[in-house]
């Protein structure tokens, strides 16, 4: 564990986590035969994706709520 002060540091390894996570849920939509699975597994990397631009426009204070 780290004692990073750097909130950027943290924000890139979450967003690492998540791209990995995201990366495989669409490879296993190509696994799985159930439509509805394979549209949780879609719907899934869709919001993930949308939390790694949240922590993007974090990083980047790109939107009002992440100014000081």
């Amino acid at each position: 564990m780290t004692d990073e002060p750097d909130p950027r540091h943290h924000t890139r390894k979450m967003k690492a986590r998540l791209e990995e996570t995201i990366r495989h849920l669409r490879e296993d939509i190509d696994k799985v035969e159930e439509p509805q699975l394979k549209a949780m597994f879609e719907t899934s990397a869709e919001v993930l994706g949308g939390l790694t631009k949240a922590f993007d426009h974090y990083e980047q204070k790109s939107e009002s709520a992440w100014r000081s």
